[in-house]
């Protein structure tokens, strides 16, 4: 046991690294963020002492260092476009969005899941078609595509919900549905193959021998034997969420962090968008994480193996 947390210690590490490593070289390639921040009329006087300002004058290889002491010692630097604080900036997006994931979840998770049970349950009727055409549909459909369709349909058209910005529960309903559509397109399609198996297996059929009542069998012996896919599925997909936010919020005026990398990406601001992207490789080593413990929880084959 030790020696897996250990293993997986050292590997989530090397993926932090990597990443930050990734974000410092790309952003530094692939162009100059004096010339966006201060625009074309900024005199060479300007462009020299904002550069040495912002330490943008010293060698990569400085700068590379600082960025990753900064990273490591928890400071994040200051946004170029207005002075503060980057992690000032970050905390007041990151409530909104994870007030935008979680319910988008709960919608990926509470349609889902009971979807691909009964599309399982009913194999090869018309409901099981019908929910596998949802699935196709909410893993194929662009997320802004979708989101422009609900605007259209329940704000122009029907004028029940607001387009966009917040300040009501009625202001996340559409974002959220946007987002977790996808999701909940693929823990359907992933939770009807797991419960076709589990189906299959012998101790159902006991079970069904012994008089269980069909809820009971589905609730007590499926359900759990199927449940490792579906919560490597949901681990996974988190980080469709977190990506899938950039475009959702965009779309929906939504201040979140996904808004604000856009915003900051346009603007040239590296400070912002280093610790944003950071921000989303931590989230997903640490849903990755959450995966591996709850496979020891759901099956203790796993947890006697490590």
């Amino acid at each position: 046991m030790v020696r897996f947390w250990s293993v997986k210690a050292a590997r989530t590490l090397l993926t932090l690294w990597f990443v930050v490593t990734f974000a410092f070289i790309v952003l530094r390639v692939s162009g100059d963020p004096v010339q966006s921040l201060l625009g074309p009329d900024a005199t060479i006087e300007e462009i020299a002492q904002f550069r040495e300002a912002w330490g943008l004058d010293r060698p990569l290889p400085e700068q590379y260092l600082r960025y990753v002491v900064q990273m490591a010692s928890g400071e994040f630097g200051t946004s170029y476009r207005d002075g503060r604080s980057v992690t000032e900036i970050i905390a007041e997006r990151v409530p909104w969005t994870v007030l935008l994931g979680l319910s988008a979840y709960a919608v990926a998770i509470l349609v889902g899941v009971p979807a691909g049970i009964v599309a399982a349950l009913r194999r090869g009727s018309a409901l099981d078609r019908l929910v596998m055409g949802f699935a196709v549909f909410g893993f194929a459909l662009p997320n802004f595509f979708l989101g422009i369709l609900l605007i259209l349909l329940f704000s122009l058209t029907l004028q029940w919900l607001p387009s966009s910005g917040t300040g009501s529960i009625l202001h996340l309903l559409m974002p959220a549905a946007t987002l977790g559509v996808y999701t909940a397109g693929t823990l359907a399609r992933f939770t009807r193959s797991a419960m076709l198996e589990v189906l299959s297996k012998p101790y159902m059929r006991a079970a069904a021998a012994k008089g269980a009542p069909p809820l009971y069998r589905v609730l007590r012996h499926a359900l759990p034997n199927a449940a490792i896919p579906i919560v490597t599925v949901i681990g996974l997909n988190l980080g469709a969420l977190v990506g899938g936010a950039v475009v959702v919020e965009t779309v929906f005026a939504w201040p979140g962090i996904g808004r604000l990398l856009v915003t900051a990406v346009t603007s040239r601001d590296l400070a912002v968008v280093q610790a944003l992207v950071l921000l989303v490789a931590v989230t997903m080593v640490a849903a990755n994480l959450a995966v591996d413990l709850l496979y020891g929880l759901l099956d203790p084959r796993i947890r006697t193996a490590r």
